[in-house]
């Protein structure tokens, strides 16, 4: 998995979740759903690098279906962002698409890594 477009994506899109986070916390003095947003969305491209080492085809799968597990999570949290009005809905509509990408792209990786060769 040497560059590979779950990893760049996974990247680029955990650099939106720390803006994001910072932009939470220094515009709208939230600081406890903005800790679990960048807890989730950042574990996601960490797990994609941790898979690269994985010790066998179980340990990828694992580590890959826990990334696929923060990406839903951190949907949840953009959600709940969005509801309340801590985000509006133009910046909503800017990363969930980004978060559904990289859990559509997990699904088909775990999916695939679970088919016997």
């Amino acid at each position: 998995m040497k560059e590979s477009p779950l990893k760049d994506k996974s990247y680029a899109f955990a650099i939106r979740i720390v803006r994001l986070s910072q932009y939470l916390q220094n515009h709208k003095k939230e600081f406890i759903l903005s800790k679990q947003l960048l807890r989730s969305g950042t574990a996601i491209g960490a797990l994609i690098r941790e898979s690269e080492f994985a010790q066998s085809k179980a340990d990828f799968i694992s580590k890959m279906s826990i990334s696929l597990k923060e990406a839903n999570e951190t949907a949840y949290w953009l959600s709940l962002l969005k509801d309340p009005g801590y985000i509006n809905e133009k910046m909503f509509q800017s990363i969930q698409p980004d978060c559904q990408e990289l859990i559509a792209m997990l699904v088909s990786t775990v999916k695939t890594s679970k088919q016997p060769h």
